[in-house]
């Protein structure tokens, strides 16, 4: 008998708390309200209760004459379900006490708790990433070394997990780290309807090397080739793709190919063939009752065992304690089986 997955669908609505503090990023707060503050249920999202907490109800001052009203204490964080901190205009700011010792609580609880960016600063001065991993942007990754010598620093991740605690690069990385929770907390589903009503994809693979500066960048030629490459390779999950097929569709050998995949994506195309066949497969465990052995064909697993495997150790799950917990309850098969009906 299979067990439950780790993250069970939880209880509605899910309550979050935007940690507001002197000195916190308006992106990130942007990014924080866009993903968890609109009512979205009649698209099939979930019901949430994002709340901003603080020290007080005073107005927070943020860069370019921005504020924010806290509408929370900080003891509204005691029943929280996740924990979200924004990262910071100067990263070296000093979080108030009351908030370290609040996120100190919250972490003793068992409380997930998520920051943004430079938000890993903040956790690192309430001490919650000493002998942990833990990540932010790139061109940060010195100066948080210098001042959090305690913290391993994982230098190309997008966004990372240790101990409850999850950390993210720069900027974008934040929207991929929130919908990322979203999808670990409600299914692959509800993360994209919520990118899908923001206009961004549900899911980025890869690593923040990507963006770094290369002394070689790549032509637009190459771009295209590669884009290319990706949207076949998304058409055509359910066939046998290998690195020399996709390589020959790109016009490179397959050595050219994989460094230029792998300059471009942050990530090998194998590994992004993996991601891209788990997500397809989670989204037809959540919209469709098609059987786990046609799951798997049409997400390119070629097997159920092999499916099984990959579940379970990217996922840590198994596709039927997937479905358990995250199907829509609307869920159809297409008799002519070819492609899943839409809902």
């Amino acid at each position: 008998m299979e067990s439950a997955p780790e993250t069970a669908r939880p209880r509605d609505p899910y309550r979050v708390a935007l940690v507001a503090f002197p000195g916190i990023r308006a992106f990130d707060v942007s990014v924080i309200t866009e993903v968890w503050g609109p009512d979205r249920t009649d698209r099939g999202a979930p019901a949430f209760d994002l709340h901003r907490v603080a020290p007080d109800t005073r107005p927070v001052p943020m860069r370019g004459g921005l504020t924010l009203l806290p509408d929370r204490s900080l003891t509204w964080m005691t029943g929280a379900d996740l924990v979200l901190v924004p990262g910071l205009d100067d990263h070296l700011t000093p979080a108030p006490p009351l908030v370290l010792d609040a996120l100190r609580r919250a972490h003793a609880r068992g409380t997930p708790i998520a920051a943004l960016c430079g938000g890993a600063f903040t956790l690192a001065q309430a001490g919650l990433l000493d002998g942990r991993r833990a990540i932010t942007h790139w061109n940060l990754i010195d100066l948080f070394r210098a001042h959090h010598p305690h913290v391993t620093v994982v230098p190309d991740a997008l966004f990372i997990e240790d101990d409850n605690i999850w950390t993210a690069a720069g900027t974008a990385a934040g929207i991929d780290l929130c919908l990322h929770l979203i999808r670990l907390a409600h299914g692959a589903e509800a993360a994209a309807v919520i990118a899908r009503s923001m206009v961004t994809a549900p899911f980025r693979t890869g690593t923040q090397a990507q963006f770094i500066e290369h002394p070689t960048p790549r032509t637009d030629r190459d771009a295209d080739a590669l884009a290319a490459v990706r949207e076949h390779a998304l058409r055509h999950l359910d066939e046998p793709l290998t690195v020399a097929g996709l390589a020959a569709h790109a016009g490179m050998s397959a050595r050219t190919f994989a460094r230029h995949f792998t300059a471009a994506t942050g990530t090998t195309p194998l590994r992004w063939l993996l991601d891209q066949r788990i997500a397809a497969a989670q989204r037809l465990l959540e919209r469709t009752d098609l059987p786990m052995p046609e799951v798997a064909r049409r997400a390119g697993f070629g097997s159920e065992v092999t499916m099984r495997q990959h579940f379970a150790s990217r996922l840590a799950t198994s596709p039927r304690a997937y479905r358990a917990a995250f199907s829509t309850g609307a869920a159809v098969s297409d008799p002519a089986g070819n492609k899943p009906i839409a809902r």
